[in-house]
């Protein structure tokens, strides 16, 4: 087991134990396609899902990403050049977001792919299995493939660890 400590602009102090081993014992109804690493790498929230480089987060996540450097999501740095994200306010004002995770789901499975457990764990699966009826409507409404099909749900469900690659 292991503490991490976060003190960040939306964290101060916020602790947290890792007691599983990274990317490792997943409860059964959790199979996310791709790892943190490979999201950022493809491209997601346009490139400004955080404002900074979280420390607490391994490095080579980091190496490759597709970031926004001037401090506005740019739409062009995501995987299908097109926005398909809510501002954070959104989620917010729909009471998606846990406070001990204020960025919402991807900051949450960021640490959970880590090794964190936490008492929000059984409703952000749930939510992350909810996304499947995105993925259907993609493979039954576009041809095997066809990239170019539905891409705002396609950049949607790689937000959500879905490959859409593979559609």
């Amino acid at each position: 087991m292991r503490k991490i400590t976060v003190s960040d602009t939306l964290q101060k102090n916020y602790t947290y134990t890792l007691t599983e081993p990274e990317g490792k014992n997943f409860h059964p109804d959790f199979k996310p396609h791709l790892t943190p690493q490979e999201m950022l790498e493809l491209g997601i929230f346009g490139g400004l899902y955080f404002e900074e480089i979280p420390k607490e987060f391994p490095r080579a996540w980091f190496k490759n990403a597709k970031l926004s450097l001037d401090g506005k999501p740019q739409k062009e740095l995501n995987y299908y050049v097109i926005n398909a994200s809510q501002p954070l306010s959104v989620w917010q004002a729909k009471g998606w977001i846990h406070p001990d995770d204020p960025k919402g789901w991807f900051q949450w499975y960021c640490r959970y792919y880590l090794g964190r457990r936490h008492k929000d764990d059984e409703r952000q699966i749930k939510r992350w299995k909810a996304i499947t009826r995105h993925a259907s409507q993609i493979a039954h409404n576009c041809r095997p493939n066809d990239q170019t099909c539905r891409k705002r749900q396609r950049q949607a469900i790689l937000h959500w660890a879905y490959d859409p690659r593979n559609l």
